[in-house]
Formats: structure tokens, sequence, C-alpha cells
């Protein structure tokens, strides 16, 4: 490979995880959604012995004292905080519950196949295709650029989404550089 692809690679490849710190898009300042896998800190204040850290289940479902069951998966902490005064009043008629998220887990996106360091990957904000590529080490040298996939799933459906990386090279048909979704496959056959 000539010196001067070699440049143009590294170029690249730095340009777009720059582009991991310094992307602002309105989807980045919408609050975050609690989905399965993340785990959540719950407490009411003056209330020593209701305090607990749980982990989200695949049901985006957690347990709490007095609470029971609640859905926290799709929503803000904020509405899970009014939830579980709401729910727990019944109890402690002035309670002042607190939500943080403590650990992102969520978050998870993967690359498979032909890049340098393909597996999965825990972020803390969405990401889009051209980031997560970067995230995997980029494309090996025969990966097909013209036909990388990211397979998204909802719920029983598959839908498969086509990436074309040599149009994004040449400053193309840059909308296909999509934000990825929760547990989305980026495949580089």
């Amino acid at each position: 490979m000539k010196k001067s692809q070699v440049c143009l690679k590294i170029f690249f490849l730095i340009f777009i995880v720059c582009g991991l710190f310094f992307t602002k898009s309105k989807s980045y300042a919408q609050d975050y959604l609690i989905g399965p896998a993340d785990v959540i800190e719950i407490s009411i204040w003056g209330e020593k012995d209701l305090i607990k850290q749980v982990v989200v289940r695949p049901d985006g479902k957690v347990s709490f004292p007095l609470v029971g069951d609640i859905t926290v998966a799709g929503k803000t902490t904020t509405q899970v905080k009014k939830e579980v005064e709401t729910k727990i009043r019944e109890y402690i008629p002035d309670a002042i519950a607190s939500v943080i998220v403590v650990q992102l887990g969520s978050l998870q996106y993967y690359v498979v196949g032909k890049v340098s360091k393909p597996g999965v990957f825990n972020v803390s904000k969405p990401i889009t295709v051209l980031q997560a590529l970067a995230l995997a080490g980029g494309l090996t040298t025969f990966a097909d650029e013209k036909h990388i996939y990211i397979i998204r799933y909802y719920g029983d459906k598959t839908q498969k989404l086509s990436f074309n990386y040599k149009e994004i090279k040449k400053g193309e048909n840059l909308k296909q550089n999509i934000l990825l979704k929760r547990g989305d496959v980026v495949l580089v056959p």
C-alpha cells in the first residue's frame, strides 16, 4: 500500500474518532432513556434502608422495597422518580425519591466481520455507523466497502439497512451515516 494511501486512511480514522467527541446532535441533548442492563440507584431521602442499586432486568423492570416491581426501561430518571414517589407515598407520605443512572449497560453496539477489532462496544451516548467502525479499528484490507449492513431488531422483526463506506469516503450520500440504536449490529462482509 502506498504511503499516501496509509496517511489518508489514518487521517480519515482520526477525523471519525474526533467526531465521537465533538459531534452535536438533537438526540444527544434529549434526556437519557433507561434500558435493560443499566444500573440505577433509587433512594428515598431520610430513609437509610431505602437506598438501593438495581440492575434493570431484560423485561425493563426493577424491584424496590415497598414499591415492588416498576417498569423503568424507556423512561427518564425524572419519570421513574415521580412513579417511585407516587407508589411509596402510601407508606411514607412526604417521600422524596432520587433516581440516578450509576452505570450504562444498555447502549451496546456490535461490530462484526472484516474490521480490525470486532466486538461489543458499550458507549455513553448514541453513535453513528462511522463512529462504530472507528471504535472497531476501521475496515480491514479485504472488507467489502460497498456492502456494509446495519442489522436492527424490533421485537421479533429484523431490519437490514445498507451502508456504503466507499460513498461516505467520497463525501457522498452522507445521510446513510445514521445514529445506531441499542443492540444494532454493524456487519462488514
